[in-house]
């Protein structure tokens, strides 16, 4: 049996993940932080897709209980490992950096950037033993160009893309890759309140993009046909930025 853990993954980008790996033969590992109500209504999309999925509920920002969490299901799953790992938990707390509550700053950064530290590090070392392994991280478009009145998703997605080009180095001579992926404006929880149809006249491709085809990116990059791409980060925008 072949694992992935994908973190958020109880709705959105994150759901769409957990649905394309299924189809790709992994028992996919959902995490999720709170509502087990959509947690299991991802698990039913995999069962659809024809694989097997399992819950791992933590809040990923919080280093004990990610560690914790890992660390049980290693033991009870002896003799395998989470060979891809997607970190794609975050949230936004936009606002003006001048009005930007310390809250908000620290937990923006501490769920997409602590939240990648604290996921990967208790999975690398069986990885690199394996001499195999991808790790995907949902980076934004926000991390690459800054966008105003998100400092704090700016920082958080901007440190995970430096992140990743940085621990593709130290990994890559035992076969486990690490890239970034960095959507625009897509279809989820996570544009509600933005303008779509404003938003959509400053894309080329004139529309949001849907979390299936972020997936679809996740699944080729969790593939071996994609063993010689490490420390980049895709853009998958519509044509709005590169």
């Amino acid at each position: 049996m072949k694992y992935a853990l994908v973190t958020g993954g109880s709705r959105g980008i994150g759901r769409a993940v957990c649905v394309k790996l299924a189809t790709m033969g992994y028992c996919v590992v959902v995490n999720y932080v709170s509502n087990e109500a959509e947690a299991q209504k991802t698990l039913q999309l995999i069962a659809e897709a024809g694989s097997i999925g399992e819950l791992l509920k933590f809040d990923v920002s919080d280093t004990a209980a990610a560690t914790a969490a890992i660390e049980s299901w290693q033991e009870a799953h002896q003799g395998e490992y989470i060979e891809v790992v997607v970190n794609n938990a975050g949230i936004r707390k936009d606002n003006l950096m001048l009005w930007m509550e310390p809250e908000d700053w620290y937990k923006v950064l501490g769920i997409s950037l602590n939240g990648f530290y604290n996921v990967t590090r208790p999975l690398l070392k069986t990885m690199l033993l394996k001499k195999y392994g991808r790790i995907i991280n949902m980076a934004s478009l926000s991390g690459l160009k800054g966008l105003p009145g998100q400092c704090n998703y700016s920082a958080a997605k901007g440190g995970l893309i430096a992140s990743t080009k940085a621990l593709a180095q130290e990994v890559g001579r035992k076969g486990v890759t690490v890239n970034a992926i960095a959507p625009g404006f897509v279809k989820t929880d996570m544009v509600d309140g933005l303008d779509e149809a404003e938003l959509k006249k400053t894309i080329p491709l004139n529309r949001f993009g849907e979390p299936e085809e972020i997936a679809a990116l996740v699944g080729f990059l969790a593939s071996k046909e994609a063993g010689y791409i490490t420390g980049e980060c895709i853009s998958i925008n519509g044509g709005l930025y590169s």
